[in-house]
């Protein structure tokens, strides 16, 4: 349908006799609530508002279910899901707020668009709720990094979220990037943004007191972006390049006047509610903000400002155009609040007010044009139960004997070709074109375990990752679930700081089928224990559905976002070794875990098995004992083993801290699996030598396994197993491979 819709809509009849309402992606059944609701047929403007407020994208009617299995409380919790972002306590009257959203299908048709306006909405979740953005992380996936389609989506989502955020000058300080065939066609773009506030600043999205005016804030309204919500609802097809016009288009210049332009109104404390206009713009806003406060909303339309001659009822509350807020303030702080926007020459348009009468009613050219319950736009879309069903692949792969390859004898050339992987290469091509310095805060850049960013005025720092391992989750998704958020936790904790809390992206294929909804139960539930048992509440997050391609469904992808508290900078660590003499410690027990891992896809071309297991009770000890050996002073280097498992950790170590190493291993596994195996709960720890003692005892001492395995020094990594040569590289042989992959890929 085209997205420009003419000034003669189609009347309720029309829609009722054309079913023009499945056009919209709202169903016979919800046709039919939405007519008892209302007493009689919507017209085109109420059934465009109901079909986005009732997509997933808007109302999780196929994910709620799921999603209320998550921890959402905690003692530090201020502010958990269902308002712009979740807020965390951090002591001394602050706290961090933090949330991470998804722009997947956008970027697969207009990639840099779709990038930097996913930047630009997340970004305003976090200042809507009165908080100063501080960072702005991203996890991205792409199918292999080898077709020109491919290259093409990279380089221009990369280019879109470093236009967005170094316009508006916010650091990009870390993520992830990966490269899989499942992607292909249907990238992840999933944006995280973290913002600090002080308490008594926290702001609700809610149209509070009756009879108080509602001011648009913003760029004029046009036709960009309209049934962006019910795009990201349905899966990608052929047709979906021509739908451009559902793609948003941003402005990070006007985004920061209306940043600073907001935050100034709110330290005025005069607002008594605010939100951003995301997803179904005007129309999710408003009645949301209605709906929150248990009150009604009237807005004029015809005040609203429009960059576009004509602009029906319909597309107004539809459009998706960026950079815009709607807030609420009593009449006698109307003059004070119009003055700010001025002089920040922004637009400040009243085109609303709050009743009480429990509608959204629409005025346009002096008629109504729609009057619905707020109550049946917000909750009361149906919310279904999918069926679920074990896959086959699933039954196939329990027998799967993953070390039936013969041994890798050529453990160097292994190496070097896992480190080629571009899921494990250095991803500087991107980041270095990312400003991550601005703000002068970032104290951990991107490119080791977690970046960190200091706050001003206190010895105080902020731990912050992105972390999912698609394979694992769709090898096993409970327990690939479990490693999300166990991985996440582990990157937290080698940075120096004490988890906190997550939010989460659920980036999966069509809930409509069976064996889909089965791997969404399984990985959330996988999450939610591990969440219980480390102490990290879910706080807010996001729901992606319909990520398919012509193969299939994407690889179950529930990216985890993570924040951490470093108690003290001092404590902020990073993953590079430091010093010649440094002893190394490997923490942790490695098995024959070689399913879903690097060294399996890249040597052996498969993905098959069952991924790593995880021991929740482990993984906590573990994480307790490293935490407490870097705030007691005793590590100088700490990185967590994931992709690639030790050799490739021992590599990167060398690599960040441009110094080799001399590492002997006893075991009894095959050389290659006990390089390669990616078991978790596992961390590499380096020491000063006269720290040795004392941190090898408090480790033993929390009940985890440690091993003495080497020291740093020289300019080769080596290795030894059970006393026999299995490799030695030189550093900056090592270093060239890790770098030069994506650059040449890229020319």
């Amino acid at each position: 349908m085209s997205q420009q819709v003419s000034a003669k809509e189609p009347n309720a009849e029309q829609i009722a006799e054309q079913q023009i309402y499945k056009q919209m992606g709202v169903s016979d059944h919800e046709y039919e609530l939405i007519c008892g609701f209302l007493g009689r047929k919507p017209n085109y403007t109420e059934i465009g508002v109901f079909s986005v407020m009732w997509s997933e994208h808007c109302a999780y009617k196929n994910s709620k279910p799921l999603l209320r299995r998550f921890p959402t409380s905690g003692p530090r919790v201020l502010m958990g899901p269902g308002e712009g972002a979740g807020i965390v306590d951090i002591g001394d009257n602050q706290a961090v707020v933090f949330k991470i959203e998804s722009h997947n299908h956008p970027s697969a048709v207009e990639p840099y668009q779709g990038a930097a306006t996913g930047v630009g909405g997340i970004i305003r979740d976090i200042f809507s709720m009165g908080s100063r953005p501080i960072a702005v992380l991203n996890s991205l996936r792409f199918g292999k990094l080898e077709s020109d389609r491919v290259k093409y989506l990279f380089e221009h989502v990369v280019s879109g979220i470093a236009g967005y955020g170094n316009c508006i000058g916010i650091p990009t300080v870390g993520g992830e990037v990966v490269f899989d065939e499942s992607y292909d066609g249907n990238p992840l773009v999933n944006a995280m943004c973290v913002g600090l506030i002080d308490h008594d600043k926290i702001q609700r999205g809610v149209a509070k007191g009756v009879g108080n005016p509602v001011f648009y804030v913003g760029p004029p309204t046009g036709r960009d972006g309209i049934h962006g919500a019910t795009f990201a609802s349905e899966e990608l097809t052929e047709e979906s390049e021509a739908r451009r016009t559902a793609v948003q288009v941003g402005d990070p210049f006007m985004e920061k006047l209306v940043m600073e332009a907001c935050l100034e109104l709110i330290d005025t404390g005069i607002v008594l509610g605010i939100q951003d206009m995301g997803a179904a713009g005007l129309t999710c806003s408003s009645a949301e903000m209605a709906s929150k406060a248990g009150n009604g909303l009237e807005l004029y339309l015809d005040q609203v400002p429009q960059r576009e001659e004509g602009m029906t009822a319909y597309e107004m509350m539809l459009s998706e155009s960026q950079e815009r807020m709607l807030f609420v303030v009593e009449p006698k702080d109307e003059a004070q609040a119009l003055e700010i926007f001025e002089r920040w020459g922004v637009i400040c348009a009243k085109v609303g007010k709050v009743t009480d009468d429990g509608r959204l009613k629409l005025y346009h050219h002096g008629k109504v044009v729609g009057d619905m319950p707020v109550t049946a736009l917000v909750d009361e879309c149906p919310i279904y139960n999918k069926p679920s069903a074990i896959p086959a692949y699933y039954e196939q792969n329990t027998h799967v004997d993953t070390l039936r390859y013969d041994e890798v004898k050529d453990l160097g050339a292994a190496l070097e070709q896992v480190l080629a992987s571009p899921t494990v290469a250095s991803k500087a091509w991107v980041y270095n074109q990312y400003d991550y310095m601005v703000r002068t805060s970032t104290a951990v850049r991107p490119g080791s375990d977690a970046a960190v960013v200091t706050i001003h005025g206190t010895r105080k720092a902020l731990a912050m990752t992105t972390d999912c391992n698609g394979r694992f989750v769709y090898l096993d998704p409970e327990v690939g679930g479990r490693i999300a958020v166990s991985e996440a936790a582990r990157n937290i904790v080698c940075s120096g700081a004490e988890p906190l809390a997550i939010t989460d992206n659920l980036n999966f294929g069509s809930p409509e089928k069976p064996d889909i909804f089965w791997q969404m139960e399984r990985s959330v539930d996988g999450m939610a224990e591990a969440c219980r048992e480390l102490g990290t509440p879910v706080i807010g997050g996001n729901v992606s559905l319909y990520n398919e391609n012509a193969q299939g469904a994407i690889y179950p992808t529930p990216v985890v976002g993570m924040v951490g508290l470093v108690h003290d900078t001092d404590h902020i660590t990073t993953q590079g070794f430091k010093a010649e003499g440094d002893v190394v410690f490997l923490l942790g027990e490695t098995k024959a875990e070689l399913g879903g891992s690097e060294f399996q896809s890249v040597i052996h071309g498969l993905v098959e098995g069952r991924p790593p297991q995880l021991d929740l009770a482990i993984e906590k000890k573990l994480l307790d004992a490293v935490l407490a050996a870097i705030q007691g002073g005793m590590v100088h280097s700490a990185h967590d083993l994931s992709d690639g498992g030790l050799g490739v950790a021992l590599a990167e170590c060398c690599i960040s801290g441009s110094l080799g190493a001399r590492v002997d291993l006893t075991s009894e596994l095959r050389a290659d699996v006990l390089l390669f195996s990616e078991s978790q709960s596992r961390i590499l720890l380096s020491a000063a030598p006269e720290q040795a003692d004392a941190l090898q005892q408090l480790i033993e001492g929390k009940g985890v396994p440690v091993a003495r395995i080497g020291q740093v020094g020289g300019a080769e990594l080596s290795i030894s197993v059970n006393e026999t040569p299995a490799l030695s590289r030189p550093v900056e042989q090592l270093k060239r491979t890790w770098e030069d992959v994506i650059p040449c890929l890229m020319k």
